[in-house]
This record gives C-alpha cells, structure tokens and sequence, in this order.
C-alpha cells in the first residue's frame, strides 16, 4: 500500500512539474523587441524582494537585437538620491525561439528568460528562471512600450505571476518614477 501511495505522489508531483512549464510565444520576432521598455510589474519568489519591494519604483530597458539574434539588455533606475542604477546583459539565444538564457556577473546567477506574450508596441511578458547555488527562484517582469497600461493587462501580469506559483503579495505594479539622463 505505501508503494502504491508513493508511485502516485511520484505521479502527481511530475504532473505539477510539467503543467507549470512556461513556454515563449510561439511566432517571437527578437527584431521587433527592439527599442525601449517601461518596467511596469514585477513578481518574484525571492526572498529578498519582500525586503527591497518598497523602495522599487519604475525604470526602463533599451532593447537591442543583435545580428546573431541575442537581446542586448540595458537597464536603468533613478534612484531617490538622483544616482543611477544600471545594469546589462547580454542575453543568448537558444535553440528555443523566444527563449534566452545568461550569466549575471553582478548577482553572479544562471538566467532560463522566456518571452511569453508580448504586442510589439504595447506590452512584452517576461519569465525568467534563476539559478544560484542549486537554488532557483522565478522572476516575472511586465513590460510596456509607454509608462501606462490598461488595467486588463495588469490584471494579466497578475493572474499569470499567481499561476506560475508566486504569492499575490510578491507582485508589484511599480511607481512611477523620472527616468535617467542617457
């Protein structure tokens, strides 16, 4: 009987597995990611995120396609003092269209970044697995190609963030803020 029991557990705990596998929309164009990108919503498993969540606030993205079809990605965030915090990446293509993957030197973590729904010159949907030290954790961003989106695509980022198994409390709609000088 606790064989039986076991092997159904097994059963069950692969089914969860494969049904939370997030895949990147099928006919992604990396071209046409190109430009630049609000951060609007971010949702995280990580822990440090309920530490840091009240003081983030919205910052932007250049995105830029290379010619072997990686995304350059270039961050930016006022900070409250004035300063700039910057951050970038060069994320690999892979054989999975829509699907990158990179290296953070400055988090020193593996990153599995699948674009999942994205409108070209409204909003992009991101989920990105990290990997640090055999542990993972999930990280969702909502990009918009303006400052504002409609409620129903906050609603979206929302409801997707809790299917992939973030707590609603670990999902943020960020501030507004200025933007950085270039």
């Amino acid at each position: 009987m606790a064989n039986l029991l076991l092997a159904a557990l097994g059963v069950l705990l692969c089914s969860l597995a494969v049904s939370t596998e997030v895949n990147p929309q099928g006919d992604f164009d990396v071209q046409r990611m190109a430009g630049k990108w609000y951060l609007i919503g971010f949702a995280t498993d990580a822990q440090w995120f309920v530490n840091h969540r009240s003081s983030m606030k919205m910052g932007t993205a250049i995105l830029t396609p290379t010619a072997t079809g990686d995304l350059d990605m270039a961050y930016a965030s006022l900070n409250s003092d004035g300063s700039c915090w910057r951050m970038s990446h060069l994320a690999q293509k892979t054989d999975v269209n829509g699907k990158f993957i990179f290296k953070s030197e400055r988090w020193n973590n593996e990153n599995d970044m699948r674009v999942v729904d994205v409108k070209y010159d409204e909003y992009a949907l991101i989920h990105t697995i990290k990997t640090k030290g055999g542990v993972t954790t999930t990280l969702n961003k909502l990009y918009g190609r303006a400052a504002d989106l409609s409620p129903d695509l906050l609603d979206k980022f929302r409801q997707f963030s809790v299917e992939v198994g973030i707590l609603p409390e670990n999902i943020a709609i960020l501030p507004k803020n200025d933007e950085c000088s270039a």
